[in-house]
């Protein structure tokens, strides 16, 4: 399906929308693989989606680059939520994507977190003062948020002084387990697992300022055998209705509407 049908498509499908939920049609069963940052918010989207179309959602989480590698190999997903927009591009590049599926489903934010209330200031100075056994970060070679969370350091020229005391995660779930098991005092995690109704759900947390790393946008993206499914059709539209955009701003995440634009490419 090339970028106009794409587009042309899912402006049919927006007008739509309200009815797509009261027509009965044949189930299908998507399967998506989804950057684990979004875990908690595709989860709900997922539920609701289900319970309004009747289709089944199979959803994988894990690396960004863990799933681009799985991809780029064959593996047998209808559609890829990364956590950032290179990947997507790349598979797009590659002729495994649809180009004018992509768009800005999320902005990220990195926030620092600890299970232990109390333990993390208003202003982040615990990193600075040392006063914690390790520190948990996602790989940054695989995970965006770990490419963050190096780029944060190096802002803060905490790199060097906090290298010896920083364990890695392979994704950003990993790295919210080690702190959340007591294994790591501090993580550099995304805010959406730690935020709940717009407010830090356990320990404290400093809230990185968006300044002090580059924007984590994050782009979905339509692959191959995705293309000419209806319930995929369908589900597009969804993630573009102000229902989910509302659902994912109560993670913490910033998107299209407050972005300036659903940043399609």
């Amino acid at each position: 399906m090339q970028g106009s049908d794409v587009r042309a498509v899912l402006g049919r499908v927006l007008l739509l929308f309200p009815l797509f939920f009261s027509i009965p049609s044949q189930a299908d069963e998507l399967t998506l693989a989804v950057a684990s940052n979004f875990t908690a918010p595709m989860q709900e989207i997922a539920r609701r989606f289900e319970q309004r179309s009747g289709h089944r959602v199979k959803l994988a989480f894990g690396s960004s680059g863990k799933f681009f590698a799985q991809i780029s190999h064959g593996a047998p997903y209808h559609a890829f939520f990364s956590a950032d927009q290179a990947k997507p591009a790349q598979l797009v590049k590659l002729g495994l994507a649809d180009a004018g599926s992509r768009f800005t489903y999320a902005e990220g934010r990195l926030a620092l977190w600890s299970s232990k209330p109390g333990f993390v200031d208003a202003a982040g100075e615990v990193l600075k003062h040392g006063d914690y056994n390790k520190l948990a970060i996602a790989n940054p070679k695989l995970a965006p948020y770990g490419a963050a969370a190096v780029e944060l350091l190096q802002q803060l020229q905490l790199e060097e002084q906090t290298r010896a005391r920083r364990v890695q995660g392979e994704n950003i779930s990993q790295t919210y387990q080690f702190v959340a098991t007591g294994n790591a005092d501090l993580g550099l995690v995304a805010l959406s697992q730690i935020l709940k109704d717009g407010k830090v759900e356990e320990g404290s947390a400093w809230i990185v300022p968006v300044q002090l790393y580059s924007p984590i946008r994050q782009d979905a993206v339509v692959l191959k055998r995705g293309e000419h499914v209806p319930a995929l059709e369908q589900l597009w539209a969804y993630m573009h209705s102000a229902e989910v955009s509302a659902l994912i701003r109560s993670y913490g995440y910033g998107t299209p509407s407050t972005l300036g634009g659903d940043n399609a490419k």
